[in-house]
């Protein structure tokens, strides 16, 4: 590409190598960029692999930039390879296996690597830092099979790796050198807060413990301190801190100290070389947070693209802790010494905290605990040196005439261009601005989808909206309507409307009809579109598989070395000898990883090779469990009345019945149910989306219970003495649920915004209502049938043969 271009060769795939390159790519074309990453991933957010690790997101949520990214801009990616040297005098970089890629200008941006403690025992099997995708791995593969872990470093990533670690389910042990936690951004007060909120998340503490030694064999086992005490461990996460990456530069005769030595235009010692991000060092200091990497970046590609630019003087750094439920922000100077004037406002009823330090009345330092509305406020503040006065007090501490009610936000106005809106992804005030002005963006969605605004952490987005008000005046507040995603303002009840008022009957149409901005609509839409079609039209509704996520197209859940785990269906939980040889005659001939007992009562065939899923399905000869699908996933059930000396209701029969009838049918998100039959609970009623429990005078309802990320007990309905009765307002709800949930909204907050009394008046007072959304459903399950089985039978009937591939395209 380009004879007369300048081959630019990046070293790094992460964030700051790449946001580098993508305020190259605005400034000029005369790159051909080639870019060359250690892991075998394309660029993600590595702040993010806290929620990766919690659960709320996936590794798939938080990558940055896809690999249609670096297609699209012409980019030459390396992914899983190592650099080795950069060979000055033939102008070539090298990497480890031999790749020699030639340049005219470099930017190294190898990051940092995780501090290890060299204590003995350190490197035993077990022992991880936290730092990339492959740690966040091993970190979920060890809650499966271990109980016990320690988290050595109460700074901001020991934390949300224990966290993390807490919400998989391990008991956490948080082991830190000093008395305060997160001592380099927290003053004692906001530390002691913290440490009281995350106990009572689950999170214990051993402060002030020096770790000296790694206990067991072969995999650690526990740690021993220095006052001799021991805690027993499974798993220890490293979370000391990090050293600059700097292998690469030291090897190739750059000037190094801590970090890669720069000057003020992240220039190295080498000509033509550049560096950026935690591997580089400026003015003495190497930076470990995020916002720092996109200033020095912007700089960088100025420079680089022969644009006039300011030289980078350094960071005034803030820190945000990114665990859910804990709200922590801290900026510029936080211990307060006698040179200090302090302002703080404590509450413990709230448990809220605020403390601004001045120096000289000049505004120097913030710590918020609890509500950190105010954090890009005092960011900017902090970082312009603003003189304290008594209006900005009153507004920052909410002491004005009007008892704080007129507070003020961040004045958007006096923001410069370049300043960074959103730190996660280096997004700038500027940026934000153009595309409302130039691309008639009108709101937060459409935002995030162009620049990126908003998509990880989510906490500028009071800013972004802010922004947007202060460019649109006075067509924001009509143009702040927010729709089902970016690509549309209309809300989920207006599509479904609209296509039944309009007739219309596909995805497209539906997006062409009623103006959607991206005429392929996008990930959050398209699903959505297909499922309220379906929903609309159950008879004449051709299901549009190019619209489902990858496991709903192949029938099965792909796993991270991709292959896929199988679930035949089991009805109750109970299964046959015969089906139970199936199983065990499939997974040995086609070579299963593991047979997993899953949650659900049923068995999970783990590590099924693509080409083989359509033959392992026929020989199963078994209805698919639906795992992957927006569906009734399981119905679980006890023993019951059958077998067990307290059960007063058959719940293994009734589980199979509902189980048997409702399968197959699509939901707007996962569903699952659970039959007791006596209230001893011993199939989890309290924690599904419908829960069932039996007494003696017949049955007991429950709705809306979540045993996941956001867990949630479900509520009590209603008692039924029938099983008619019982079956009849299960599907009422499961209709009502399919006609009024959002797409990808769980029951438990469906419950929460529908209303317990809504939903009573609907499914069990309104007796003529009720029989008719049974119909209705009743209507939509004899329209529907198992698709291994329906694929199956095509193929004898049309004598056609189709290998692997055929079968997943189709299906």
């Amino acid at each position: 590409m380009g004879k007369d271009r300048e081959k630019l060769v990046v070293i790094g795939n992460g964030m700051a190598g790449i946001s580098a390159v993508e305020q190259i790519l605005k400034l000029t074309t005369k790159f051909d960029i080639t870019v060359i990453g250690s892991e075998p991933h394309p660029n993600y957010n590595r702040i993010m692999l806290s929620y990766v690790l919690e659960g709320s997101k996936t590794i798939d949520d938080i990558v940055l930039n896809d690999l249609g990214w670096y297609k699209d801009n012409g980019i030459t990616l390396h992914m899983g390879r190592a650099v080795a040297k950069i060979d000055e005098l033939n102008k070539e970089v090298i990497t480890i296996d031999g790749l020699k890629v030639p340049f005219d200008k470099v930017i190294i941006a190898t990051g940092s690597n995780s501090f290890i403690l060299p204590i003995p025992g350190s490197n035993k099997e077990g022992v991880v830092g936290f730092r990339d995708i492959a740690d966040c791995n091993q970190m979920l593969d060890a809650a499966k099979c271990y109980k016990k872990a320690a988290v050595i470093g109460g700074g901001l990533l020991g934390l949300e790796a224990a966290k993390g670690l807490v919400q998989l389910g391990m008991d956490v042990t948080v082991v830190h050198l000093m008395e305060d936690l997160m001592e380099r951004q927290l003053d004692h007060q906001a530390a002691s807060m913290l440490k009281a909120e995350l106990e009572r998340q689950g999170i214990k503490f051993k402060m002030g413990a020096q770790t000296v030694e790694l206990l067991g064999d072969a995999r650690v086992s526990g740690l021993r301190f220095a006052d001799d005490t021991v805690l027993d461990a499974e798993f220890v996460v490293m979370a000391v801190g990090i050293k600059p990456n700097i292998t690469v530069a030291k090897d190739s005769g750059l000037e190094v100290n801590r970090g890669i030595v720069v000057n003020d235009y992240m220039q190295t010692s080498m000509e033509g070389v550049y560096s950026v991000g935690e591997c580089t060092e400026h003015r003495g200091t190497c930076y470990g947070l995020v916002a720092p990497l996109f200033e020095q970046g912007m700089i960088l590609a100025k420079h680089i693209s022969g644009v006039e630019t300011v030289p980078y003087e350094g960071s005034i750094v803030s820190t945000k802790l990114k665990i859910s439920g804990v709200d922590v922000f801290s900026t510029g100077e936080f211990i307060d010494g006698p040179e200090h004037t302090v302002i703080a406002n404590k509450d413990d009823w709230k448990r809220t905290y605020k403390k601004i330090i001045l120096k000289d009345n000049v505004m120097v330092g913030a710590v918020l605990f609890g509500d950190i509305t105010d954090s890009a406020q005092l960011q900017k503040l902090i970082k312009l040196k603003t003189v304290m006065t008594d209006d900005l007090y009153a507004s920052l501490m909410g002491t004005g005439c009007c008892g704080g009610e007129g507070k003020k936000g961040i004045s958007v106005d006096t923001m410069s261009n370049d300043e960074i809106v959103c730190g996660c992804n280096g997004v700038t005030k500027g940026t934000i601005v153009d595309v409302i002005t130039n691309q008639g963006l009108t709101t937060v969605d459409e935002i995030k989808a162009c620049t990126g605004a908003t998509r990880s952490c989510g906490g500028c987005k009071p800013v972004v909206e802010q922004i947007l008000q202060y460019v649109l005046g006075d067509e924001f507040k009509t143009a702040a309507k927010q729709g089902i995603c970016g690509c549309t303002t209309l809300s989920r009840d207006e599509i479904v409307a609209e296509i039944k008022d309009k007739g219309l009957q596909t995805t497209k149409e539906v997006m062409n009809v009623l103006g959607w901005s991206q005429t392929e609509g996008c990930s959050k839409c398209r699903p959505a579109i297909n499922y309220y079609l379906g929903m609309i039209y159950p008879d004449t509704h051709e299901d549009e598989k190019q619209s489902r996520f990858v496991n709903e197209r192949m029938n099965a859940n792909i796993q991270k070395d991709g292959t896929y785990t199988v679930v035949p269906r089991m009805y109750g939980g109970v299964t046959t000898p015969e089906d139970l040889k199936k199983i065990a005659d499939v997974s040995l001939k086609y070579d299963v990883k593991v047979v997993k007992v899953t949650g659900g009562q049923r068995l999970d065939l783990i590590g099924v090779k693509k080409e083989d899923l359509p033959k392992v399905w026929e020989e199963l000869d078994m209805p698919s469990g639906y795992a992957y699908a927006k569906s009734l996933r399981t119905v679980k059930t006890c023993v019951g009345s059958q077998f067990c000396r307290f059960g007063t209701q058959d719940s293994m029969g009734m589980g199979a019945i509902l189980e048997r009838k409702f399968e197959r049918l699509d939901f707007p998100a996962k569903f699952k149910l659970a039959v007791n039959g006596c209230p001893r609970n011993c199939a989890e009623s309290c924690t599904k989306d419908i829960g069932i429990v039996g007494n003696d005078g017949g049955w007991e309802i429950f709705v809306g219970g979540n045993g996941g990320i956001k867990a949630r007990l479900a509520d009590s309905l209603c008692k039924v003495k029938t099983d008619e009765e019982l079956i009849e307002i299960c599907g009422a709800i499961m209709q009502f649920y399919r006609e009024t949930g959002n797409y990808l909204e769980r029951t438990s907050e469906w419950v929460e915004r529908i209303g317990l009394d809504r939903i009573k008046a609907v499914v069990v007072d309104d007796i003529d209502g009720r029989k008719a959304l049974m119909e209705r459903i009743e209507f939509a399950l004899k329209q529907v049938e198992d698709p291994w089985k329906k694929a199956l039978r095509d193929k004898e009937q049309t004598g056609k043969l189709f290998n692997g591939l055929e079968m997943s395209n189709q299906l």
